[in-house]
């Protein structure tokens, strides 16, 4: 299933060109066939410092402990050999959790050689594409790629089959409050919710979201029609400083703030005059926002 002609797409320039590469495949320099899997002891491999992913379910792994049990692992590890018969994971930590939990001697494996730059770049990609990553954990697995192997946004994207605006969008909300970003991780609201707070500008209303979020149960529908409605400071702002906005004008301010992901303001006085407020974050926010804006 690994040759199938659909994954190819799926993995880019990323992993499949790395692990189809005779200069990072141990098997091109030991005579084997390209490509071979090999039966390695367990106590012989060691985890992968690279790996975005910090939690495992605790209940998940026991059910695919149970299932390697009884039915052998279905899809090899992938190792790079680090000498005298040891090894580190490449990817496929939570098989050998989950390996280790069916009390197995041995598991099926596939060997690669890497430098770190190029074990890192496999982990994160492999990851990314294959296993069941929140969203903080795919943002912060896409920020290593940039940071670390040297990337842009665009690469990124390319390299792992993904939209400009999906890798914009996780790595927002690495912004959030470190308390959001593990209500997202231990899934306490979701991405939809996340990308909606981002939006707000001050980290206490965030905060104060949060909690009414979790509370009540609310939904991401729910959470957008309470954004859209003036709180009583900006109520108080629009009867001394500013008058109604048109339907055409609030039809436009409501296109433009999903256009852009941010809450954007129209201040107008009697007259009609006034000025449109789009807020940003940092100047790779203000780029972001002016690339979908097409502003040349």
């Amino acid at each position: 299933m690994s040759n199938s002609p659909q994954k190819k797409p799926a993995l880019g320039r990323g992993l499949g060109a790395l692990l189809t590469n005779v200069d990072t495949d141990i098997t091109s320099l030991t005579g084997a066939t390209l490509g071979s899997i090999s039966l390695l002891p367990i106590s012989s491999i060691e985890t992968n410092p690279f790996n975005p992913r910090e939690h495992f379910e605790q209940e998940a792994l026991e059910e695919l402990a149970n299932s390697i049990e009884e039915h052998g692992i279905i899809q090899p590890l992938t190792v790079r050999k680090l000498g005298r018969d040891k090894y580190q994971l490449i990817s496929g930590e939570r098989r050998f959790r989950a390996a280790q939990l069916a009390g197995l001697i041995e598991v099926p494996a596939y060997i690669r050689v890497a430098n770190d730059q190029a074990m890192l770049e496999m982990a994160l990609v492999e990851n990314i594409q294959r296993e069941d990553l929140n969203a903080i954990e795919v943002g912060l697995s896409y920020q290593r790629l940039i940071e670390e192997c040297s990337l842009t946004q665009e690469q990124l994207g390319e390299k792992i089959a993904k939209s400009r605006s999906n890798v914009t969008n996780h790595l927002r909300l690495l912004k959030l409050p470190v308390t959001i970003q593990a209500g997202v991780r231990d899934r306490l609201i979701s991405m939809g919710h996340a990308r909606a707070l981002v939006a707000v500008s001050d980290e206490t209303e965030q905060l104060e979201l949060f909690n009414q979020i979790v509370k009540e149960n609310m939904s991401v529908r729910q959470l957008e029609q309470l954004l859209k409605k003036p709180t009583e400071k900006n109520s108080s702002l629009l009867t001394k400083n500013s008058t109604k906005l048109t339907s055409i004008q609030l039809i436009f301010l409501e296109e433009l703030e999903k256009r852009i992901v941010a809450k954007v303001t129209i201040q107008k006085n009697k007259k009609g005059q006034g000025k449109l407020i789009v807020p940003f974050n940092s100047d790779d926010d203000f780029k972001r926002i002016v690339s979908l804006l097409n502003v040349e």
